[in-house]
């Protein structure tokens, strides 16, 4: 049976669709629901928000899944390794990875898209007057951790505008105190963060955003188009094994996404952890305004379908940035079908 028909037929046999409201799940007790693992790549981040904000509206129990978030920890475990060794069941992790992994002969698949940009900005240090790539020639860059989606980000941003890898260096430097702390003491002049620690750096006055990768113009001047980010992964023979947990999450956060059409930045600070919004390296307020600001960041209008163009984007972007060297069969990378089933029973487009 193909992918699509039987994403369907799980998702209408594990639940009921009421017209006019949301799904109803047919499990009763949260011990009753199959779990499912899931390591976010940084859970507290703004650009990975959909996953804690699905369970802060209890989406997943709701659509018949019990899922147990986590969070990879700086120097530790990355989700994508963590899910392909089977730590966990899926990952919460950016789109990239599933061509590069294909190129190591492990198949991964994408099976919801849930931003279209990648949320990130490259923050330089106070007085450095860098303004593009080129000024850090020579330099350091400070990337979350080598190999990861960052780190392809800076170097195809350097190779775009001419220079070699060997021109400058990249050093892990985390996010929050630790890439804050990097740009403070001059072991990177750069740093590729995301919200709370942009505008933790903004606040200290150690340093200014130099080139926006969030949203809008900015990932078009520099990307070229979508960038499909953040996403849920997971092993392709553990989706094939596993279609009703699979679709049972994708439930979740394409409800999750439409939730966010009808409410704001400050309804999501609400439901979301306090220590989430209100903590060292940002106040409420500050996290609302930097989550306006970033909101188009999100899949909402596609609520987790993958963009047409998003995948030729992302693979052009890696192999400019020499992280993939052949070619590689984008249609096994990611699919609509848990999506489109989804959409179909929650009766939006």
């Amino acid at each position: 049976m193909k992918l699509t028909k039987l994403a369907a037929l799980l998702a209408t046999s594990m639940a009921i669709a009421v017209p006019g409201t949301a799904l109803v799940s047919t499990a009763a007790k949260a011990e009753d629901l199959p779990k499912v693992t899931l390591m976010v790549g940084g859970i507290d981040k703004q650009i990975y928000l959909p996953y804690q904000l699905a369970e802060s509206l209890g989406m997943y129990k709701k659509y018949g899944v019990n899922v147990e978030l986590s969070t990879e920890q700086a120097g530790g475990v990355g989700a994508e390794d963590a899910m392909l060794s089977g730590q966990v069941d899926m990952a919460g992790a950016w789109y990239n990875h599933t061509i590069e992994l294909q190129e190591k002969g492990k198949n991964v698949l994408d099976v919801i898209q849930l931003s279209v940009a990648p949320g990130e900005r490259i923050m330089c240090a106070k007085g450095s007057d860098i303004k593009q790539p080129t000024d850090w020639k020579g330099k350091a860059v400070g990337v979350t951790d080598l190999g990861s989606g960052t780190d392809a980000l800076v170097s195809y941003v350097s190779a775009h505008a001419g220079m070699k890898a060997s021109d400058y260096t990249k050093i892990a430097a985390g996010a929050g105190q630790t890439m804050i702390a990097a740009l403070k003491f001059g072991k990177a002049v750069c740093g590729i963060t995301s919200q709370p620690t942009v505008n933790a750096i903004e606040k200290l006055d150690v340093g200014y955003s130099a080139i926006d990768l969030s949203t809008g113009d900015g990932v078009n001047k520099w990307l070229g188009g979508a960038y499909p980010a953040a996403s849920v992964l997971a092993n392709s023979d553990w989706v094939a094994a596993h279609p009703k947990e699979t679709q049972a999450v994708v439930n979740a956060l394409v409800a999750t996404m439409v939730w966010m059409r009808t409410h704001t930045a400050a309804d999501v600070a609400d439901v979301m952890p306090a220590d989430f919004v209100s903590n060292q390296l940002t106040s409420k307020d500050e996290y609302i305004a930097a989550l306006t600001a970033d909101w188009g960041q999100f899949n909402i209008a596609g609520a987790g379908t993958m963009p047409e163009s998003g995948p030729k984007t992302v693979m052009e972007i890696e192999k400019a940035a020499g992280k993939v060297k052949g070619t590689a069969d984008l249609s096994k990378t990611y699919t609509n079908s848990f999506v489109d089933a989804a959409k179909k029973l929650e009766g939006v487009k």
